[in-house]
């Protein structure tokens, strides 16, 4: 219970990484507010987080007996992100925790095929999503004198080429720099921030019918993608999450500016 008395903001906390960050998070005593979009984007082509994952998460928080606020809200909305800021400071009168989380991908065989909305749609979430959070949340944490942290979301495809994605692999990469300027920044105020970047996780991003469909085809990369130095395919979400837990835990009281990689290896391919 580490984390007692702790208010976590939490974005694309419907399912997924986000989800299990949460519950995490509630099961070692912070209280949560969660936002997601709950609605489909044109370009991503799986099936995205729709109300009732929302209220998944809500019920599974609860049954911890942590306190959880959902916020439906569009990462790429600045007025949607002050929103979730104010509703986090009216329900809980603080912010200790941000997770910039919210994500989507998609797939393009080379970069030069990439349509505008691909780019547009994936950079938006990825990279000013994560932006916008910060901007509305990052002034209530330093407002309440208490210090805190921030880890943003990013990916193995944030520190090195991925094949297929360069949208996603440009606002994976971006995200890094936000991390590294707001670190610097926010260390005056005792405010640390950092990223994580996991390999292939089985959430409903990654696995779905789509992407199993688009790499049937596409033995090499499918290889790529899916291979792992340790011996071990796809990680679960809980196993971010355990990384999570500890940098915004005191345990990771004096790591800020960090890129943590929770990759099996996949970095050393």
């Amino acid at each position: 219970m580490e984390l007692e008395g702790k208010i976590a903001v939490i974005t694309g906390g419907a399912r997924g990484q986000g989800r299990s960050h949460a519950v995490r998070l509630a099961r070692e005593g912070a209280d949560i507010v969660v936002c997601d979009l709950v609605d489909q984007l044109d370009s991503v082509p799986y099936p995205m987080a729709e109300p009732s994952d929302l209220d998944e998460t809500v019920k599974l928080i609860e049954e911890i007996g942590r306190h959880c606020v959902a916020v439906h809200g569009d990462v790429r909305d600045t007025a949607a992100m002050k929103r979730l800021a104010d509703r986090a400071m009216s329900e809980f009168g603080r912010i200790d925790i941000l997770l910039a989380n919210a994500g989507i991908m998609t797939v393009c065989d080379n970069t030069w095929e990439l349509t505008d909305q691909q780019w547009d749609e994936t950079v938006d979430v990825n990279l000013t999503g994560a932006f916008k959070v910060c901007r509305a949340v990052i002034p209530h944490m330093i407002e309440g004198g208490r210090g805190g942290s921030v880890v943003i979301t990013s990916s193995v495809a944030g520190l090195r080429s991925y094949a297929a994605m360069t949208h996603y692999t440009v606002s994976k990469h971006g995200v890094v720099g936000l991390m590294r300027n707001l670190a610097r920044e926010l260390g005056a105020y005792g405010i640390r921030v950092n990223t994580v970047h996991p390999t292939g996780v089985a959430t409903p991003m990654a696995f779905n019918e789509f992407f199993g469909e688009w790499l049937a085809p596409r033995e090499e990369l499918t290889k790529f993608m899916t291979e792992n130095i340790l011996p071990t395919g796809a990680i679960q979400a809980s196993d971010v999450s355990d990384a999570v837990s500890w940098l915004v835990s005191d345990r990771a009281k004096w790591v800020t500016g960090a890129t943590l990689p929770v990759d099996a290896g996949f970095l050393l391919k």
